[in-house]
């Protein structure tokens, strides 16, 4: 499962530094998460570190349109790390 961040995003770019998968860049208007390189930190921590730092309540969900196991987000995160 990929993570999507919500439009209530305030861009404090708490987020960003966090990400070891680099999945996570400044968009259009509010920073965007690439479901491609985001595994919710499988592989690296308990839980994902975006969703642990932003100051706004429910603004880091899971992306609906991109739903992975958590053996597809391990195979992803070995993709990346070789």
């Amino acid at each position: 499962m990929a993570l999507l961040i919500k439009d209530n995003c305030i861009n404090c770019d708490m987020c960003d530094p966090e990400c070891p998968n680099d999945a996570i860049t400044y968009g259009a208007e509010i920073y965007e998460i690439d479901p491609l390189l985001c595994t919710e930190c499988v592989g690296h921590y308990d839980k994902p570190t975006c969703k642990a730092v932003c100051p706004i309540n429910n603004c880091i969900i899971v992306d609906p349109k991109h739903i992975e196991s958590e053996e597809q987000l391990l195979d992803k995160f070995a993709m990346i790390h070789g």
